[in-house]
């Protein structure tokens, strides 16, 4: 199960790095989506900035991953952007969701070798600290 997480994290984290670099460089060219609500979507998240802030944490993420340092915070901060990520192909463009579904299988492949470290945040009532 070690290889197929090491194989799963320098996957997910160039899927990240490649596509959060996309959102500042725009060299993989993306047809705009169907549905207006979506481009309406874009247009306001391009301009509020939110988008470079979206894009950042998927670069610093993707390149966590492929180093292989601090995994669980580069976790962290992609489960937010994954999440994000499905709840927009969700409510606005399911037709092209498969993308997202890769990276989520492969996030929850990730989490499992590294589990452990999300121990006390994943316990029903923690321990407190004195």
């Amino acid at each position: 199960m070690k290889i197929v997480s090491v194989i799963a994290r320098y996957l997910l984290g160039l899927m990240f790095t490649v596509f959060g670099l996309n959102g500042f460089l725009n060299f993989i060219h993306q047809p705009p989506p169907a549905n207006p609500l979506a481009i309406q979507f874009f247009i306001a998240t391009g301009a509020s900035h939110f988008a470079a802030f979206f894009f950042a944490v998927q670069v610093i993420g993707g390149l966590l991953l492929l180093s292989g340092y601090f995994v669980p915070l580069a976790l962290t901060l992609l489960a937010a952007e994954l999440f994000n990520i499905l709840a927009f192909h969700l409510t606005l463009a399911p037709a092209s969701i498969a993308p997202a579904l890769v990276a989520a299988i492969l996030w929850v492949l990730i989490f499992r070798q590294y589990r452990a470290s999300f121990k006390g945040i994943l316990a029903a009532k923690p321990a407190a600290q004195e």
